[in-house]
Parts: C-alpha cells; structure tokens; sequence
C-alpha cells in the first residue's frame, strides 16, 4: 500500500437532542475525518475522541497534533503490505490509541476498496446482518426515560443501555423494570462513577435482571472490578479499562468482568479490536461495540468490526436518525428491520461520504503529501 496523501477535516455536528453521562453532557460532536489517498481509491475514516480528557487523555486537538506530526508523515514514506502492518509500525508511540485508530481505520477502508470487498469482509466477518441497540443518557426525569425507552422498543432495538450514576441509578431501572417488563434486554453504563463504598446500592441492581453492568468503576482498574465481580450476580463489562489485548487478557485471567465491550477507537483501531475479539472467543467472552456518538463513517466502521462471529450482545451501532437531523454519508446508517442494520456487501465501509455535508459542518481541513 502506497499513500499518495491524507486529508485531515475538522467538523461540527448537532445532536438532535442533549446527551448526557456522568463525564457531563454533550449537545454537538465535533471530531475529525480522516481520507487517505492511494491507487486512485480513497479510504475514510473518524477520530472519536471528545473536546474534553473525560473519556480518556485524548482530545480532538491532540489527535490532530500526534496525527500531523508523528503519524501522517510517516505513513505518507512507508510500505504496507496491509494494514496490520500499521500497528507494528508504530508501537513505539505510547496510547493515543484514538489517534492511531482514526488513521488505521482509513487505511483499512482503502485496503478493502482497493481488493474490491468489503471492510467486513477484509476483517474476517461473517454476518449478513447485525442486531443493535441504542444508548440512553441520564434524562432528567424517570417519565422522560420512560417515554425514550417506549419510542426505542417500538423501533425494535434489541437491547437499551441506560447511562447511570450515583443517585440517578436504582430508581431508573426500577422504572423501567416496572413500566415495561423483565423481557426487555437491559443494561447500565456507569462511566466509571462509582467505588467499592458503593456496592449496596450496585448489588441493589441483582434484583433487576441485567445483562449486565458497564463499568462502575475507575476509568484504570480490573483490581477492584474482580473483587465486586465475586460480590454481583449481574456480569461486569469492563470498557474504559481495555486498551489492548494484553489488558484483556489480565482482565479474564483475575475474573475481572464476563463481558467486554470493544470500541474500536479506545483500543487503537481494527487490528487490536480483532485481537481481542478473538481472545475473548477462546475464552468464551462475549463482546459487543460500543459506540463514540459517531457519525456515518465512524458508524460504517463500527458495522464492520460487530460483523465478527463473537459480537453476539447487540452493540450501540443505532441508525443516524438516532443523533443527527442528517449524516455526513449516504445512504444514511439505517435499520433494515427492526432492531437490525445490514452488513454491507459493497467495497469498503459500504457508505459513500457527501462532500457538500462535510463542507456544511467543517471547522477545518489539512492535506498532507
């Protein structure tokens, strides 16, 4: 693989509506969209990295900088043979695992479209098809809650994951255990919001029938997560805590959690998210993929990676309309029944990006030869 040039464009989005975590609360996305250039293809990819080091140390600017300055320029004098050779090539960077993945995912985009299949295929997956669920943030009334839920179940969705944190926890699943019934597949994600101090009120969730519960504690810890694991019957799934393979592994070997959730930015792109996709299948882990609030091209990634044989828990991949009034990519992500996004069958991410919608949200915009 030879790269002709990369083009870095910093965009805006509105959300449709608030939405809020215990890292706080978000009512646009901005992030970066990264195309590299190559044999006359051009394969794309998004940083899903927040304004703000809420979620981990990265932030858009810094994705740029370690983009910009480390990345790109080498990239532009390399020679791939595929793209699992961009990890070996720069191992020696430390993290920045988001920056990384958002240059990773375009050439692997590139690479597919360039061998005319696929990205899932290109990755190994399997699936014509991929059940989804969506994400709910922390509402600030239970009826509001109640009232999203109502609207996702009757789209289809295949399992709701609702954002929780102290004080805004127990009532909430209650509720919706209440309102709606043990048979709905529920989960809470808890963004690392809670201690060890707190497992009343978390082993107070047992009674609700969970699939499980995400995250409860430090953004950095599998310690403390094994030792509430043997305390809960509803399973952990760790997030923010997995940044590789090797964290995963250390994870299942302590007991720390049942579950991981694989979000392809947070582990440093493709080839490590497949990485641990296959550990956690040797070991009888399922996973699932979270989602970032991507937009289109971020979303067609994510199609991709959940199209492998062990994403057997629905993932956070919904249809566009879900966050955004419009996509930057067209056909829009939609469902093709309900609770279920076809796998596509096209060259690459399956998605074609609108320029004139990209210009309409851009910030900024860089290329590099």
């Amino acid at each position: 693989m030879k790269i002709d040039k990369v083009k870095l464009e910093r965009l805006k989005m509105p959300l449709l509506s608030p939405f809020e975590t215990s890292f706080g609360t978000e009512t646009e996305k901005e992030y970066i969209l990264v195309s590299v250039y190559g044999d006359g293809h051009v394969g794309y990819a998004e940083s899903v990295a927040m304004e703000s080091p809420a979620y981990n140390e990265e932030t858009i600017d810094t994705v740029w900088h370690v983009a910009e300055q480390f990345i790109i320029p080498q990239i532009l004098k390399a020679e791939l043979e595929s793209p699992a050779d961009f990890s070996k090539l720069f191992s020696w960077i430390r993290r920045n695992n988001m920056a990384k993945s958002a240059i990773e995912g375009a050439l692997w985009d590139l690479y597919a479209k360039q061998n005319g299949i696929s990205l899932s295929k290109a990755l190994g997956g399997e699936k014509e098809e991929i059940e989804v669920g969506v994400s709910i943030g922390i509402e600030p009334t239970v009826e509001g809650l109640l009232k999203k839920v109502e609207g996702f179940l009757a789209e289809g969705y295949k399992k709701i994951k609702v954002k929780i944190k102290p004080g805004i926890d127990v009532d909430r699943i209650k509720a919706i255990r209440e309102t709606f019934g043990y048979e709905v597949p529920l989960m809470a994600d808890a963004n690392s919001a809670y201690t060890l101090d707190d497992i009343d009120t978390l082993k107070e969730l047992d009674q609700y029938g969970l699939i499980m519960i995400e995250q409860p504690l430090a953004h950095d810890d599998i310690v403390d997560h094994a030792k509430l694991q043997r305390e809960l019957q509803t399973p952990i799934c760790l997030d923010e805590s997995i940044h590789s393979v090797e964290d995963a592994r250390k994870a299942i070997e302590l007991g720390s959690c049942k579950i991981i959730n694989i979000k392809v930015g947070r582990v440093g792109g493709l080839t490590e998210a497949k990485k641990i996709h296959d550990l956690c299948q040797s070991h009888g882990i399922p996973v699932w993929c979270g989602g970032m609030l991507e937009a289109g091209v971020g979303r067609a990634h994510n199609i991709a990676i959940a199209s492998l044989s062990n994403f057997i828990i629905p993932g956070d991949t919904s249809a566009s309309k879900r966050y955004w009034a419009e996509d930057i990519v067209e056909p829009e992500v939609t469902l093709s029944k309900p609770g279920t996004v076809a796998v596509p069958k096209e060259a690459g991410i399956g998605y074609s990006l609108v320029q004139g919608k990209v210009d309409k949200y851009l910030i900024d915009a860089k290329v590099y030869r």
